[in-house]
């Protein structure tokens, strides 16, 4: 029986074996196991992170519901990496029926399913946290919520990872009128600590960017800071755009005609697309096999093929983009002085572009010299200063992100400027805070944790340009301060030798000296001014060719790359083809 027993074991398991294995698991179990992928890993980041989802959720709810954010987020230390924290806001509330979903279901809420800039896109994050908080401390996350409109609610939040739904309980209404949402979390395993990926870094950039919200934090020793409001107009309410045709796939078209309440396929395509009208309509009709009035949930997988070949190649309009709402230059320059009070500042909003064929962006960059820009060294130079490094602000949707900052598009594209080009010899040690916001209805974030952003070539092509265009601004400005102190120096010198000259001419021709001494000044003055327009004339010039520079640039980058990319594809095809003929030999 041993040897049987043996023998079965070696045989390995059955078809049939194997199947009793197969199970099913919910969204909430996978990310259960994988909180890394949600930024809930480390415990400097995880603690930041769980700010960020909830004061992201507390912006995006008081902007949709026209409110001026007031957010007061408050962080506890229990024990030794045992923290409780609180966030409050001022928003339009959850009801009794959505409050479970939004902050105990993942991949529910408001976000995932729109095309609309949002700072959040994937319902995942303030349910991540409460997971996260059941998990390490086994505790429930209390809310406080109301909507202004009768008795507000208490409850507690649980999730059931199994079946990826909220557990609510306790619910009660309270007396007191509320109107907003208040949300109160236990975590262990987690650190507050002072640095430049901490909460409280975190919520100063977000004052940057938000300039119309008021924030507070209560840091853990008990220490106050309010970020106060310097705008009181509310941003515009984004609009939720439609799929462009040229990013179209075969399997959203049909997903979406399975779905579609039309009649028709034309009416489908029309109603379900941006820049889809009747000639194109036309043109589509020209081109398939099948008739445009069938019924789109019909539609076969072959068919819609056909449409997406034909969306290729119809000229469709550019897609829309009055649904992106940029922070704007005059919002930024205001917040930018308002709490780095540099010395120089240059704004620069590009046009709305599109990368991957359908999703519309734009690229905001903000570069602040001087003053207080960029961060404190750690070490201080040899007068006892401590010095100004850079500082690189990255933004998606006003959010900031404060990881993985290495493998972002924005910091890469940073990193590729010659900065030396524009009088900035050794930019990692200047002070220089550089400012860049992406704003798109979908940012292409490299994971679920939303901290670096997809380097989409059109994305770093935008932000190669918006950088270039600070840094001419930037080389104007270190210019003129250097030919000020240039000019200076040379006034005086020549004053100098102009009053010696004058004496010692005077002694020789026995003139009045002062006479002598004022004709010799405005020779000075002449000579200056002459330079000057000189200086101007070559400035003008150098401008002129920094922006041929910039489209050089681009050609030499781009020409480069394809040189590159044939010359791979070549040492590919070149070992496929040696591998076939040792094959054959």
């Amino acid at each position: 029986m041993v040897n049987g027993a043996v023998a079965e074991s070696e045989a390995g398991l059955t078809a049939e074996q194997i199947a009793t294995e197969f199970k099913e698991h919910s969204v909430a179990e996978f990310f259960k196991k994988n909180m890394q992928m949600l930024g809930l890993t480390g415990k400097i980041k995880a603690m930041t992170t769980i700010v960020h989802e909830y004061v992201t959720n507390s912006l995006d709810a008081c902007e949709e519901a026209k409110i001026l954010p007031e957010i007061e987020v408050q962080v506890k230390e229990i024990s030794g990496e045992y923290y409780e924290i609180t966030v409050k806001d001022n928003g339009p509330g959850l009801t009794r029926d959505t409050v479970g979903k939004a902050l105990g279901q993942l991949l529910a809420g408001t976000k995932f399913h729109r095309m609309m800039q949002m700072r959040g896109q994937q319902g995942i994050g303030a349910a991540g946290c409460t997971m996260l908080s059941q998990i390490t401390t086994g505790k429930a996350t209390q809310v406080i919520t109301g909507t202004g409109k009768g008795p507000a609610l208490s409850l507690e939040i649980t999730i059931d990872p199994k079946k990826n739904q909220p557990k609510v309980a306790n619910v009660a209404e309270l007396k007191n009128a509320f109107k907003g949402t208040a949300i109160k979390a236990k975590f262990k395993g987690v650190k507050y600590v002072n640095s430049e990926q901490a909460p409280l870094e975190y919520l100063r950039r977000t004052a940057i960017a938000n300039p119309h919200a008021q924030i507070t934090l209560i840091e853990p020793n008990g220490s106050k800071t309010v970020f106060k409001r310097s705008l009181k107009d509310i941003p515009r309410k984004p609009t939720e755009m439609q799929p462009h045709p040229k990013g179209a796939t075969v399997d959203e078209v049909v997903t979406l005609a399975k779905y579609s309440e039309a009649k028709k396929v034309s009416s489908f395509l029309k109603n379900s697309f941006d820049r889809v009208g009747d000639k194109a309509i036309d043109e589509i009709a020209k081109g398939v096999s099948f008739d445009m009035n069938k019924d789109p949930r019909q539609l076969l997988w072959e068919e819609a093929e056909e449409i997406v070949k034909l969306f290729q190649k119809i000229n469709f309009i550019a897609p829309r983009t009055d649904g992106l709402i940029p922070i704007s230059e005059d919002r930024i320059r205001k917040s930018l002085e308002s709490i780095v009070k540099p010395e120089f500042l240059s704004v620069v909003t590009r046009k709305p572009s599109v990368y991957k064929g359908g999703f519309p962006f734009q690229i905001e960059v903000a570069v602040a010299y001087g003053g207080e820009a960029g961060r404190t060294a750690a070490s201080a130079n040899d007068e006892g200063v401590l010095e100004r490094k850079i500082e690189i602000m990255r933004f998606a949707n006003r959010a900031p992100l404060l990881f993985d900052s290495g493998g972002c598009a924005i910091t890469r594209a940073v990193q590729s400027i010659d900065w030396k080009r524009y009088a900035i010899k050794d930019y990692e040690n200047s002070p220089m805070t550089i400012f860049v916001n992406l704003i798109s209805v979908h940012i292409p974030y490299t994971s679920a944790g939303k901290q670096a952003i997809s380097d989409e070539d059109e994305i770093m092509e935008e932000l190669r340009l918006a950088l270039m265009d600070t840094g001419r601004r930037i080389y104007r400005f270190i210019g003129f301060q250097k030919r000020q102190a240039e000019k200076e120096a040379k006034r005086k010198m020549y004053y100098k030798y102009a009053t010696e000259v004058a004496g010692a001419i005077a002694d020789l021709t026995k003139k009045n000296r002062k006479q002598i001494e004022e004709k010799l000044h405005a020779m000075v003055l002449r000579h200056l001014k002459l330079e000057e327009q000189k200086e101007k004339a070559e400035e003008a010039k150098m401008e002129s060719l920094d922006e041929e520079d910039i489209e050089k640039d681009y050609e030499k980058r781009k020409s480069r790359e394809k040189k590159e990319a044939e010359k791979k594809g070549a040492k590919k095809k070149g070992g496929i083809i040696g591998e076939a003929k040792e094959d054959g030999e």
